[in-house]
């Protein structure tokens, strides 16, 4: 049973009643080759849900389909146009059932 605190549901339970709905298009778009120049790789760091893998050519492989839509890589990202955000079309993403 997952922890509860202040009176929220805690991270993992809610993150048990998301539905992701995959849109066509991308919302977020990885450009692998500005990523290979990359020396810090904070996006696989950043990235909560996991979704940037490094690759053994030093590129990137990225999943939009599971992304939270917290924008987090493309704040850490310091490689200018290597992360393109936007948010998904509507009715896709991410979306949270209740009860």
């Amino acid at each position: 049973m997952s922890e509860q605190r202040y009176g929220e549901t805690a991270f993992d339970d809610l993150m048990s009643t998301v539905e992701f709905r995959v849109a066509e298009r991308p919302h977020i778009t990885v450009d692998g080759e500005i990523c290979r120049s990359c020396t810090t790789k904070a996006c696989v760091h950043a990235c909560p849900a996991n979704l940037f893998v490094p690759t053994s050519d030093g590129g990137i492989l990225f999943n939009y389909e599971q992304c939270f839509e917290c924008g987090t890589c493309y704040q850490v990202c310091n490689a200018e146009g290597a992360i393109t955000w936007t948010y998904p079309e509507g009715g896709q993403g991410v979306v949270f059932r209740r009860g």
